[in-house]
């Protein structure tokens, strides 16, 4: 079941008010959207007086206004700002134009309409991401703020680009925190089965039911355009975590020899061998487990001039780390056992809680377990449609080396 806004909560209404504690306006004022729990001073406005997604002024414990926000009472992240502006609350015609903002940066990145639209806090839109795939637009929502304002985004979403549908994929575990059930389902429209991407002169298919994401990795374009300047003559390519295909048909597409992809599900891999096909390309397919898949093939003695890392998410909490930073290191060593001198190896986090450093510690780690030398030519983040947040770190999560592998030097 959805959640439902009070009625003098919804746009248009009069809101309700949440107090700040003393203080607690800094590090807001800086520029952070997050309100976390602890920072509202209950006695003045108690959190449970507000339904989950209610619309709310915050203000300081001076009643000076900070911003327009959404209210969850139930998640650690209490309420995040939507309008900074106090003659601006949350309307149909705050979120057309923060779409059209979004839009207009996406457009100028972009020759065509593959990308992601929106991006959280990072386009002044907490809780919400948006990815175009040519006519359909397919979105998540992370909070139940935005739960609540699902028909207004959605109306908003057909008034700026009018796509033949949108579909809402809202199946991550991520809407556990906000206590929002995982349902996807069909906003207008009409939607295919599987999305169409094109990327770098390739035309991909992704899977949209069963995909991961909203379909597609957007976030790994920029990187997978620095490929070919890193790949040796008629290299021999690992794909390590494929999905379907996209770094070993670039690489391919780049004058590869031979790629190779991993992954545990059969429908990646289905989808990879469709894809090189439409491409008229071949891959190669090997179902596994990555750390199974390279201690095999360590075992047959196969040898890569590229190997490609790109896992998914090793720490999602931060009592993950230590587990974390082992399993990076392993599968950095693991893939070092497989890549042939003056290789290439491309190692990728998407772990926020994993500093760009640590990476770059465990890829020296596993390098100097394995008796190999390590040089990273170049170090990639998320693509430019992902824009960061200087005043919110959170949004910067994704970390690339493309690094340079020989024997080790005595």
């Amino acid at each position: 079941m959805q959640p439902k806004l009070a009625e003098s909560s919804r746009p248009g209404h009069a809101a309700r008010t949440l107090v700040l504690k003393r203080g607690e306006e800094r590090r807001l004022a800086a520029g952070h959207l997050w309100v976390f729990s602890n920072e509202i001073d209950t006695a003045r406005s108690p959190l449970r007086a507000f339904a989950p997604g209610e619309l709310a002024q915050l203000r300081t414990h001076r009643d000076a206004f900070v911003g327009h926000v959404y209210v969850n009472p139930n998640a650690l992240i209490c309420a995040r700002i939507l309008s900074r502006a106090e003659a601006q609350p949350v309307d149909g015609a705050l979120l057309e134009r923060r779409l059209s903002m979004a839009l207009a940066l996406r457009e100028r990145l972009h020759p065509e309409p593959y990308y992601r639209w929106v991006f959280g806090e990072s386009d002044a839109l907490p809780g919400l991401v948006l990815d175009r795939y040519g006519d359909v637009v397919v979105g998540q929502i992370a909070t139940a703020g935005i739960e609540a304002l699902k028909d207004e985004v959605a109306a908003a979403v057909r008034a700026v680009v009018s796509p033949a549908g949108l579909y809402w994929k809202n199946d991550s575990a991520a809407r556990d925190l906000e206590r929002l059930p995982q349902v996807a389902e069909l906003a207008f429209g009409h939607v295919p089965e599987e999305l169409t991407v094109i990327e770098s002169g390739l035309s991909f298919a992704a899977p949209l039911a069963h995909g991961q994401k909203t379909g597609w990795f957007y976030d790994q374009t920029a990187n997978r355009a620095r490929l070919a300047r890193y790949l040796p003559p008629h290299a021999r390519v690992l794909d390590v975590c494929s999905y379907v295909g996209a770094w070993a048909l670039t690489a391919l597409h780049a004058g590869a020899a031979s790629a190779c992809c991993v992954d545990s599900s059969q429908v990646a891999l289905d989808h990879a061998a469709a894809n090189a096909a439409r491409n008229g390309l071949t891959v190669e397919l090997l179902r596994a487990d990555a750390f199974d898949a390279l201690k095999s093939l360590t075992e047959s003695g196969a040898r890569f001039d590229a190997v490609i890392l790109d896992p998914p998410a090793f720490i999602k909490r931060k009592k993950d780390i230590p587990q974390g930073q082992a399993a990076y290191r392993k599968l950095n060593q693991l893939a070092l056992g497989v890549l042939a001198d003056e290789g290439v190896l491309v190692s990728c986090s998407c772990s926020y809680h994993l500093a760009p450093e640590e990476l770059a510690g465990a890829i020296q780690g596993a390098a100097r377990h394995s008796g190999r030398f390590v040089q990273i030519l170049e170090a990639g983040g998320q693509s430019p449609d992902h824009p960061v947040h200087p005043a919110i770190p959170e949004t910067r999560y994704l970390k690339a080396f493309f690094c340079r592998v020989t024997r080790e030097i005595a």
